[in-house]
């Protein structure tokens, strides 16, 4: 069919195509240089590109690409065409171009191009930003050797003069980072290989755990609410006449304002390192562009990090001097201490036996279980994010004292682990505190820091027992927030929900993507 200009289509569209590349001005048969064939027939004319680079032609000659298509014959092999097409060629320059060459690379090395697509490389490059390394930058272009060849830019004897070019101050251990390690190789990988495995037993564990705990315990307290069972707590009403519309105070300010500040850092670092760990999402590019390029976003990131560190460590100092003025009556597995004790696991027990109806209600002192865990678990989380995440921040300092296959194990470490603590805080966090039937919608304590005595007396019953045996409870008891201090904290409560959801919604499409694309 003749296109608008009377010229077959298929001509057409070529020139078209030829008209706006970077050879767009020069003259057909620059290429194809023995042109008889009459319109709507295929020629088969040999297109020689050394013609006009006969130095690229040399080095491409002397490539395994080359020994493969000249030499061997090989059809598949890679040609210039291969790389940079036929009639759309442009300038390599270009950032459009290097990202297309090295999605091209993975036409043919598909594996390779998966685990360069797990590395930080690889995610800038899926962002749609071409200033990290891409295959050529260490593979070399036109003169490609294989790995084990003396002459490749990637052989063990040359691979710290090719890191040098982008990390000038790389060391001998960092030349041995495996940018294409996979954790699906045990015998090539060992580290990588367990490092994978064991992070992923540990977020199997942890969700089928608490994942069954919460909707067991949705199941047990929806059921009694719809059947408006009294709970089986220990009847004290009578306690709490003439304390009506008291509340207990139950957080300090400090606590107050550390959780706020662990919560909106956790949820920028959530949004800002997500996006890189799900490079290849849809939405990832959307963020990274409204923070204005992937450099702004990990500043951002690092600087959350900060943050998040001071608050963990100011925390562990405010302890150790809070210990240390009342050391003397402190009991570390008393009923004022967070470290777990045996009745921590009694109360698992019986909390399990009421969700299955073989028990009552169990009844909690100052601390329940799964606050112990909420405060603990940062501790693990800290540990892991924050030595990995230094690791990759501080690269040339890692390599220095670590081999290169530690950045593997980091980058592993750092992006489940920050996916674990994501993922539960989002669904079992927000659960135990928000969304079960007696809290749903909304808990406001820790933005205000106290809770209604009828609330403390029901949810705390073994601590609000021994207060009121001790004659001690008056000395807890407050007025009720205001209300301008009520609405407050349930505006910004409920912004924060909204975010937490939105962000564990980003994050899950992100996994299924990466699920989907194996």
């Amino acid at each position: 069919m003749p296109g608008p200009d009377g010229k077959p289509r298929e001509l057409h569209v070529t020139a078209d195509k030829f008209g706006k590349s970077v050879h767009g001005q020069l003259p057909c048969v620059m290429c194809h240089q023995d042109i008889t064939a009459v319109p709507h027939q295929e020629t088969h004319q040999k297109v020689d590109c050394g013609t006009c680079h006969s130095a690229q032609k040399t080095e491409y000659l002397a490539s395994v690409h080359g020994q493969e298509a000249v030499g061997k014959g090989n059809p598949k092999a890679a040609t210039c065409t291969s790389c940079h097409t036929a009639h759309e060629i442009a300038s390599p320059k270009t950032d459009a171009v290097k990202l297309a060459i090295t999605k091209t690379c993975g036409g043919c090395h598909a594996e390779n191009l998966k685990s360069y697509a797990d590395t930080y490389h690889g995610q800038i490059n899926a962002l749609g930003y071409s200033y990290t390394a891409k295959c050529f930058d260490c593979h070399g272009s036109h003169g490609i050797q294989r790995v084990k060849d003396p002459k490749s830019t990637v052989h063990p004897d040359n691979r710290l003069q090719t890191c040098q070019k982008c990390h000038a101050n790389a060391s001998p251990g960092f030349a041995t980072f495996q940018p294409h390690g996979n954790a699906h190789d045990f015998n090539r990988y060992p580290q990588i290989w367990i490092a994978s495995k064991f992070m992923i037993g540990l977020l199997a564990g942890t969700f089928a755990f608490f994942w069954l705990h919460a909707a067991l315990w949705f199941y047990r307290e929806y059921k009694e609410r719809q059947e408006r069972k009294n709970r089986p707590h220990v009847k004290t009403e009578q306690l709490l006449q003439g304390k009506e519309g008291k509340h207990y105070r139950r957080f300090s300010l400090t606590w107050r304002i550390a959780h706020l500040t662990f919560a909106v850092s956790l949820m920028i670092l959530t949004l800002t390192g997500m996006t890189l760990f799900y490079a290849e999402s849809a939405w990832a590019p959307i963020v990274v562009k409204a923070f204005g390029g992937p450099h702004v976003t990990g500043m951002v990131h690092r600087v959350c990090a900060v943050i998040f560190a001071f608050v963990f460590f100011a925390h562990l100092v405010y302890v150790a001097l809070r210990l240390a003025r009342d050391w003397r009556n402190f009991r570390i597995f008393g009923p004022n201490s967070l470290i777990p004790n045996w009745q921590d696991l009694w109360d698992i027990i019986a909390m399990f036996k009421w969700f299955l109806g073989f028990g009552p209600r169990p009844v909690f002192d100052r601390w329940t279980y799964w606050e112990k865990f909420d405060y603990w678990a940062p501790f693990w989380g800290v540990t892991i994010i924050g030595v990995s995440g230094f690791m990759l921040w501080f690269p040339n300092l890692t390599a220095t004292l670590l081999p290169g296959w530690a950045f593997n194990v980091a980058a592993i470490a750092h992006g489940e682990e920050a996916f674990l603590a994501a993922v539960f805080l989002f669904t079992v966090h927000f659960f135990n505190n928000h969304f079960r039937p007696d809290k749903f919608p909304l808990d406001i304590v820790m933005f205000t820091g106290t809770v209604p005595l009828e609330d403390f007396k029901r949810d705390h019953t073994v601590e609000f027992n021994r207060l009121v045996a001790s004659g001690k409870l008056d000395d807890y008891l407050v007025d009720a927030p205001s209300q301008p201090m009520t609405r407050g904290s349930k505006i910004l409560g409920f912004t924060l929900i909204f975010i937490g959801l939105t962000l564990l919604t980003l994050v899950l499409i992100g996994f299924a993507g990466n699920v989907m694309r194996g």
